[in-house]
């Protein structure tokens, strides 16, 4: 008794002696009587919004029984179905909706967990269900846990996308139909699939800048939704001729100066993923509560401060497999740690700092970006972010993207030392591009990157920062056509 007494007191001591650092360090937010302003819900639940002027945040959960599922019947790494039951189910949705209420999210049912007839997942199914009726959730269907089309056929894919969906809809009822999947990695003919035998117009398809990363390779995408090409999944469609009507989208928000390096760097003895953002792996359960939850409030506000003014709209993403709630049971590497407390911390101080913003299911974001957006011919996303000082991000540089139809494109500097701005990513996508074809049984094909002109990543002999004036002229020409301010002498956005 006295050691349960003492952990309720230490947490909550936790959480507000890290909530005044965030304040002290990081800016002081919105007054607590605008918080009640967030969140308006969509639909059924509140009157619905519109996407411009407006942050979101879709946040998605994995139910699985193994850690990689990549076929019907194959699994790579452990079996987690021991931390797959309704009480890790409460503890994360009930912090959620602690933290954020009226926040709702996207579950997503591999395969053996909509089959598997043990009584916490039968248990497990029936309670995410009422949670569908009580806060709104979306239930959809994950094929081959991130990786299908690293492991699979597209045919397979297709198959295990409709019958999986089929389950969905039986399990919960009352003709229920999602509107997006979760897929890690689809390729562009699952998701043409999607849209036309489906009817499903939104996928979370893609996963920005992953290289050299758990079980298969992707960069070279727009960050925010697009719709992709039947050429490839990471191209955005060109015109009606290659055009895809499902909104593809990215699966986690990363920082995007940790981004630029393929897999991992050791630093100061911690293993800084490039993936580092406002997952939790890469920041609460890597670093700890106070420095985690620091760098998924920079990653955040690079969205929701500067990306927003530049966008006129803003968004953040994550996904927290179910299993992280106590996958610390089986993974000695976490410390012990499982993030809760963070989660807690991000989820209050993002309605802190910015009351109006909208927690939404993935389905629902991707279906107001489709209303506003008809075709790809209006994208221009723009970031600016420094460097956090956490990891890989180094303070004193500076990054900025610009993505369009065209292309990417990436400059880096030394905002400190004021040193010249260079490309370290120039991605064409008028350029023919070709996904790999189908895997063979026990062979899988890890990379499905998009890469052509300059990648950030790095990782070919060409890959080195250059001056915009070593482009070939007509490359130059392209980013004139789009940019024409960068080129302009004494013009604050020169590339300097």
């Amino acid at each position: 008794m006295r050691k349960r007494k003492t952990k309720s007191v230490v947490i909550p001591l936790l959480i507000a002696l890290v909530l005044i650092l965030l304040t002290l360090g990081i800016g002081i937010g919105q007054t607590e009587n605008q918080v009640s302003k967030a969140n308006e819900a969509i639909d059924g639940f509140e009157p619905k919004v519109e996407l411009m002027g407006n942050r979101f945040l879709t946040f998605a959960s994995v139910v699985r029984v193994n850690q990689i599922e990549t076929t019907r019947a194959e699994s790579h790494g452990v079996d987690e179905s021991a931390v797959h039951s309704p009480g890790e189910a409460r503890i994360f949705r009930e912090a959620i909706e602690k933290a954020w209420p009226g926040a709702r999210m996207t579950w997503a049912f591999s395969w053996l967990a909509l089959q598997d007839e043990r009584q916490n997942y039968r248990d497990l199914r029936e309670l995410i269900v009422s949670y569908h009726k009580k806060y709104g959730d979306e239930i959809t269907f994950i094929p081959g846990a991130y990786f299908s089309p690293m492991y699979n056929s597209r045919e397979q894919t297709n198959r295990d996308l409709h019958d999986g969906l089929q389950m969905v809809a039986e399990m919960v009822g009352d003709g229920y139909r999602p509107q997006a999947v979760i897929g890690g990695f689809l390729s562009a003919d699952n998701l043409r699939y999607l849209s036309e035998e489906e009817d499903i117009h939104v996928s979370q398809g893609t996963i920005w800048s992953q290289y050299a990363v758990d079980n298969g390779d992707g960069d070279g995408s727009i960050v925010y939704p697009y719709y992709p090409s039947t050429e490839h999944f990471n191209k955005p469609a060109q015109g009606d001729a290659d055009f895809i009507d499902c909104v593809n989208l990215d699966g986690w928000t990363v920082d995007f100066l940790n981004a630029r390096y393929p897999g991992a760097r050791r630093i100061d003895g911690v293993n800084c993923g490039s993936r580092m953002g406002v997952g939790p792996i890469e920041t609460l359960i890597r670093l700890g509560t106070e420095p985690g939850v620091r760098q998924m409030l920079s990653t955040t506000a690079t969205h929701f401060d500067k990306g927003f003014e530049l966008n006129g709209f803003a968004w953040v993403t994550s996904i927290w497999e179910l299993s992280l709630v106590e996958a610390r049971k089986l993974w000695p590497g976490y410390q012990g740690r499982n993030g809760m407390e963070g989660l807690d911390i991000w989820l209050s101080e993002i309605r802190r700092r910015w009351p109006d913003a909208k927690a939404i299911t993935h389905g629902e974001f991707g279906m107001l970006w489709r209303e506003h957006f008809k075709s790809n011919d209006e994208l221009d996303y723009r970031f600016v972010h420094r460097g956090s000082g956490i990891c890989g991000s180094e303070p004193e540089l500076e990054i900025r993207w610009f993505m369009n139809k065209d292309f990417r494109m990436a400059t880096l500097r030394d905002w400190i030392a004021q040193t010249p701005e260079k490309l370290i990513d120039f991605t064409r996508y008028d350029l023919k591009a070709e996904e790999p074809g189908n895997p063979e049984p026990g062979k899988p094909i890890r990379n499905w990157s998009l890469m052509n002109r300059l990648n950030q990543k790095g990782t070919r002999p060409h890959d080195v920062p250059m001056k915009i004036e070593a482009l070939y002229p007509e490359e130059q020409e392209m980013i004139k056509k789009r940019y024409p301010v960068l080129f302009e002498e004494g013009h604050p956005l020169r590339i300097k």
